[in-house]
């Protein structure tokens, strides 16, 4: 199911990952409505550095838990939009981007744009 909505490009919001099923909906789109506070709006292809300080911020992605598989390196999510921005802020100051996920515009929210520049997504874009 296509949630009609629109990706950074303008254009319809591509799938983003099924398996494991992402999604502030859990429907593999990041789709987004008033009620998704954390604005889960970033098709990010994670990477062990990410997974790493995320967890070392709280939030930890990488271990099973309930209905959730935990998250490997090289799979797709719908990040927080903050969470990405963090992400690529704590890079910048160490000078190591490897921590930062790649990301698939056009799974991304138009949403994200609230929060990160288009320019900025593109400097990690995978196309």
């Amino acid at each position: 199911m296509n949630p009609a909505q629109l990706n950074v490009k303008g254009k319809q919001l591509a799938l983003c990952c099924t398996s494991p099923m992402t999604g502030f909906f859990r429907t593999g789109y990041c789709a987004t409505d008033p009620s998704d506070f954390g604005s889960h709006t970033v098709c990010a292809q994670v990477n062990e550095g990410f997974l790493s300080y995320t967890k070392a911020q709280g939030n930890d992605l990488s271990t099973p838990r309930g209905g959730f598989p935990g998250l490997k390196p090289g799979d797709f999510w719908c990040l927080c939009a903050s969470r990405w921005r963090e992400a690529l802020q704590a890079a910048e100051r160490m000078n190591d981007l490897s921590i930062v996920p790649l990301v698939n515009l056009d799974a991304t929210n138009v949403k994200a744009l609230e929060q990160i520049d288009l320019q900025t997504l593109q400097r990690f874009a995978i196309e």
